[in-house]
Order: structure tokens, then sequence, then C-alpha cells
């Protein structure tokens, strides 16, 4: 379809970050559009909405100035696109995808949409093989898998940003001859959280393998609904025609949806659940099924979406449609946080969907399953021993239930508090095995018995 060459003079009103025009039936839905301002300065659009007599626009640098009568529009292009180069590796760009470090700018390879393309199911290759986050809580009991999509389940306070610059410096694939980068994209954070973002980046030396979105509260409120569709398509571009393996962390979703609910105030729609948007779910699964891997290509898009739940509540509408839709969940603990353990990740409410597929011979170890299993059914019932002590005394419980009381409090100090040092699998394994060894070999009935003879500490 060529572009249309009419202008569009004036809108009927402005409402928010939105303009309404009318008779404007020609520009496509989600198409680009130019605003010019009297003064000769221009801004950029998004349509959101087209009828029979009126479209709606997002201005993606805000209306503030903006002057109804006096504006003209003029399409640009039919969708939105970002300029794609392996060039943009070790670069910071804006939530509009303008680079935003001071280096030059990208002279593309390629101009995708960042709508992206669906992955049809046919085409869908099984998740497989192991990523190695360096964080045990997640390697070992809650294994994140190529093509995966696992959320982390933050609160208000927690250090969700140290976990994700943890993951950021950390992470990799295991394997000889592998590419592995991290896209980064961040969603309405502050001009601290960027700072401290941008030190993570000097040290992990973000050259050789980071490429980073970042949209600042201070930004227009749009851009928050676009830096993740860049982010991903960036990620795409990499995986299926670089043959990359690329972990894309996105936080924060929690503004996101935010962003969402703003939008769709100023376009006077319907609320939903606690005001959000009817179609938050569709919307919220554009981005997450983003994530996967293709039959006969040998890249994958991993991702880590990170959201806060709002008064801790895992019920509320955000992280319950992000359940719906992911594989799993990681969930931090305010308990273990103000334990002083770091990172403070919860294993009994987590869940990886697919860690059996990335796990075992080959992967990571025989030994994983069963080794997970057995710690899990210890720690849970290690905590459940601590909360009846706290009513009726040490001295009420067995001997053995003292034995799974001490272990639950190694568990947490030994195992989950590891500090900013990463660990291998091997590390983990191993760490798991010595608290095993706590027990006497009648309790660890969850292991196969040559797993113990090889793996359990003889003294």
């Amino acid at each position: 379809m060529e572009l249309s060459a009419k202008e569009y003079l004036g809108a009927k009103y402005i409402s928010g970050p939105l303009i309404i025009v009318e008779k404007a039936r020609e520009l496509p839905y989600a198409s680009l559009v130019e605003i010019e301002l009297p003064d000769g300065s221009r801004r950029s659009g998004q349509v959101l909405e087209v009828s029979e007599d009126l479209a709606v626009i997002q201005v993606l640098e805000g209306t503030l100035g903006l002057d109804k009568t006096n504006i003209k529009i003029r399409l640009v292009d039919n969708v939105v696109r970002i300029g794609v180069s392996r060039d943009m590796v070790g670069r910071i760009f804006n939530g509009r995808g303008e680079p935003i470090d001071g280096l030059p700018p990208i002279v593309p390879e390629k101009r995708l949409p960042i709508v992206g393309s669906a992955i049809n199911p046919v085409a869908r290759d099984k998740p497989s093989d192991f990523i190695q986050t360096g964080i045990s809580a997640i390697d070992g009991f809650n294994t994140l898998v190529r093509g995966q999509k696992l959320p982390i389940f933050s609160g208000a306070g927690l250090p969700a940003n140290e976990i994700a610059a943890f993951i950021m410096r950390n992470a990799q694939v295991r394997g000889e001859g592998e590419q592995f980068l991290v896209v980064f994209g961040a969603m309405g954070i502050t001009q601290r959280e960027y700072a401290y973002f941008q030190q993570q980046f000097e040290e992990m030396g973000a050259s050789s393998r980071l490429i980073a979105f970042i949209n600042l509260a201070s930004d227009p409120t749009i851009e928050r609904i676009l830096t993740p569709r860049f982010a991903l398509t960036v990620a795409e571009y990499f995986a299926f025609e670089l043959d990359y393996h690329v972990l894309v962390i996105l936080t924060d979703m929690t503004n996101y949806a935010e962003a969402l609910r703003e939008i769709g105030s100023a376009r006077e729609e319907v609320p939903g659940r606690r005001g959000y948007p009817g179609y938050m779910y569709t919307d919220l699964a554009t981005i997450y099924e983003r994530a996967g891997r293709i039959k006969g290509r040998k890249g994958s898009v991993t991702q880590i979406p990170i959201l806060t739940m709002p008064d801790d509540d895992i019920t509320h509408p955000i992280p319950d449609l992000t359940g719906y839709i992911t594989e799993g969940q990681i969930v931090l603990s305010r308990e273990l946080h103000s334990a002083g353990i770091f990172p403070p990740i919860d294993p009994l409410p987590s869940l990886s969907r697919l860690m059996n597929l990335g796990i075992g011979p080959g992967k990571t170890r025989e030994d994983h399953r069963n080794w997970a299993d057995q710690l899990f059914a210890a720690y849970a019932r290690g905590k459940e021993i601590r909360r009846l002590v706290s009513i009726v005394g040490e001295d009420a419980v067995s001997e053995i239930d003292r034995i799974y009381l001490r272990f639950a409090e190694r568990f947490e100090k030994e195992m989950l508090n590891q500090g900013n040092k990463a660990r291998s699998i091997e590390e983990t394994l191993e760490i798991g095995w010595r608290l095993l060894a706590m027990f006497p070999t009648s309790e660890l009935t969850r292991i196969k018995k040559e797993f113990i003879e090889k793996y359990l500490p003889k003294s």
C-alpha cells in the first residue's frame, strides 16, 4: 500500500497523551504518523484506533503545548519500525529506540515492525536446554530453560532490580560456540534506578553482551507501551536471524500495566478489574508469547519479566494474568529479605513448569530432579516444624523434627543466601548434597539409591 500524502489539519480534541482526528479513515491501524506544529517542530505518533468517523493517535513525545486547531498530521509508515544491526550490542537506547549513550546513531541492516511476527504454533520448537543464572534458588529448584518465559514476582522494597542486575552479569548458556546476549528493557524507572543500572552495565562490560532500552518515569507514559516491543523485536532479530540465545529481562511490567490503564482512561474505555483495561490479558500475551524457539533455527528468545505485586497481592490482576500466560513464577519473600538473605527467593511458592525439559544428563546432571525433590520436601517440612515450635517449643518435637528444623535454617543461610557471588550448577548441587548429609539415609526417600551412594558425602 502506498503511503498517503494527504494531510489532516487540526484535531477534534486532545485528551492526555492522545489526539482525536475526524475523518481520518485512511490512516492504517498501528501506523506511524508525524505531527507538525506551527513553529515547524515535529512529534511522532502511533494510530491506536480507526473508525468511520475518528482516528485516535497516541503522541510519543506527549501533547503538552499542542493546539488542536494548528497542527498537521501526515502518515509516515504503515507500522512503527526499528532499525536493527549487529552494532546494537553494547548500546543503550530510550523507549523510542533512539540512542542515549552519546554514541553515533545505528546504521540499520533492516527495519523491522515492532509488533513482531507471530510464531506459528506448528513451527514452535519445544523449549529445552539449561540457562544458568548463577542463582541457586533458580538454577537448582526452578530452572530456567531456553525459550521459556519465567516471571519474577516482587514487592515494594524488595531487591528486584538487584536480582535483575545479578542475572544480567552472570547468566550464561552452556556449550561450546554458543552465542549469548542479554536484552534489557526498563519501563518507568527512576533516575536513581537508571544510575544503578548504568553502573552495572559498566561493571559487566556491557559492550560484549548487552543491549538496553530505558524508559524513565519522567518520559512520556506512552513510551512504556513501546519499550518492551522494541526490546523484543531486537531480541528476535538476534535470535532467529543471527542464531543468538537471547535472554530478555523486562522491568517493571507493573509500570507497563499502569500505562495501559492510563491510556485506556484517556480513551474513555470501560474499565475492567481494578480499573485496568479488559484487554490487558491479550495485550500482555502479545509480549510474553514472543518468547520461544523455532524449528530449524538455532537461536532462542527467553524472557524474565519482573513485576511488583501491589500490596504483595499475588491475586492482583497483573501477577494473576501474567501467571496464566507464562510458564511458572519466581516469588521473592519479604520474610527472607528481612532476615538479610540475598537473593530472597522462596522456592516453595516458586515454580518452573518447564524445568524437567532443561535438566538431567547432558544438561545439568543426572541427580538433579531427585536432588531438587528431596531438598524441596525437606525445606517444606522444616518450615512447618518451625511454625509448630513457635507455639509448643522445641522440646515438644521429636529428634528427627529437630534435624529438619536445623536443616531449614542451614538451607536458608547456605543455599538461598549467596550474596553477590554467582554459583555454577555444580556448586549448587554440591551444597545441596552437603545439607542432605544432615539426615539419616532412611529419610532420603525421594532419591535413587545409586545417587545417594555416588553423591552423598561419606562423612
